[in-house]
């Protein structure tokens, strides 16, 4: 028999986080289904609402990297059983409109977006012990096999934005351009991390920048070639590719300098590939874009597009980033955990429900 009311995360101002007790989520549509979640996580995306970066509406339920059990099914919902262990990508999707057929998800014209700021299109998100998942018939992928579960949640997000952010414009590369290409991927959070990850399974030479020696030792142990950003990184791009200037630039951060630092060490005929979340303008000089040629991509990556080419990825290169998932807390802890990831004590937390067992490696089940 289903609760009445369940444990969630939500958010209360800026900097300011409390678990209440929630109804528990009614089935709304025949395809919806009711996930009972077993490990839900923080990501960087929640500290631009929790910030106060982006404003929303007061006592929204957070959380978008989740994976769970389903408890209840739509009438509509065949591909999946009561009981199945699921991953949920954080944008659901019909596969079946306009821009699902050409391997767009991220833009579904009925897709809704869990736990997040904008009003528009957003649904109550998964840090929390139940949360309903609309067209779960096709936006559920059941739990792959040999990976940790606390592992699992990257799958939700931030892991498949990384391989979005490298395969655009690196994947399936000539050998030629394999070897002597220089890619530059600017922040070295866990999205840069696993973006970090993803393009060395497509190009030899990575560089990695960021400001937090931690960070760069990291990057550094997985194979980037690490640069602190206070050391002229764009110089010393220039400096190891004759000149030139970096093939390609991840920009990971969301930040207006981040990324003209991406504009200002990208080579003539160029490419950024921008993954962060920008709140602010852009001081874009429209000359300067025509003087280089340059080509910019920017925006939400379609999770459910691209999960099973990123699924094969992190299967290969799980124990490089096993570390990002090392920390465990209850979801009872969330106002601490926020304030600790928000400090950047931790790379990234990952809650279990109220009851069980926190604190184990991760890296000791890979």
């Amino acid at each position: 028999m289903a609760p009445s009311t369940m444990r969630a995360v939500v958010l209360k101002g800026d900097f300011e986080v409390a678990v209440e007790d929630r109804p528990y989520p009614k089935i709304q549509k025949p395809t919806d289904a009711i996930l009972k979640v077993t490990s839900t996580a923080l990501c960087g995306s929640d500290l631009h609402f929790y910030r106060g970066h982006l404003k929303c509406p007061p006592d929204f339920i957070c959380g978008h990297e989740f994976v769970g059990t389903i408890e209840e099914k739509g009438d509509e919902v065949s591909n999946f059983n009561v009981g199945d262990k699921v991953v949920v990508p954080f944008f659901t999707s019909c596969q079946a409109c306009y821009y699902c057929v050409r391997g767009q998800a991220s833009r579904c014209s009925k897709g809704e977006l869990f736990g997040n700021s904008v009003p528009a299109n957003t649904i109550s998100g998964g840090q929390a012990e139940y949360v309903r998942v609309p067209l779960a018939n096709t936006t559920l992928v059941k739990t792959p096999k040999d990976i940790p579960e606390e592992m699992l949640v990257l799958m939700a997000d931030i892991f498949p934005t990384g391989y979005f952010a490298a395969s655009r414009f690196l994947k399936n590369l000539p050998q030629r351009d394999r070897d002597e290409f220089t890619t530059a991927v600017i922040g070295c959070g866990p999205v840069g991390i696993c973006a970090i990850t993803c393009a060395l399974t497509m190009i030899k030479t990575v560089y990695a920048i960021d400001s937090v020696p931690e960070r760069l030792a990291e990057a550094e142990k997985i194979g980037a070639i690490p640069i602190n950003l206070n050391d002229n990184p764009a110089e010393k791009i220039k400096e190891a590719s004759g000149g030139r200037g970096a093939d390609v630039v991840i920009e990971a951060v969301g930040h207006a300098d981040a990324f003209m630092l991406a504009f200002d060490m990208i080579r003539p005929w160029g490419q950024i590939s921008s993954i962060g979340v920008h709140t602010e303008q852009l001081p874009l000089n429209g000359l300067l874009c025509y003087g280089k040629n340059v080509t910019m991509a920017f925006g939400r990556c379609p999770v459910r597009s691209v999960f099973e080419d990123a699924l094969e990825v992190l299967v290969k290169e799980q124990k490089k980033v096993a570390f990002l998932c090392g920390k465990t807390m209850s979801l009872e802890d969330a106002p601490q955990a926020y304030k600790d990831f928000e400090a950047r004590k931790v790379h990234k937390i990952v809650f279990k429900m109220p009851g069980e067992n926190v604190g184990g490696a991760v890296a000791d089940k890979v």
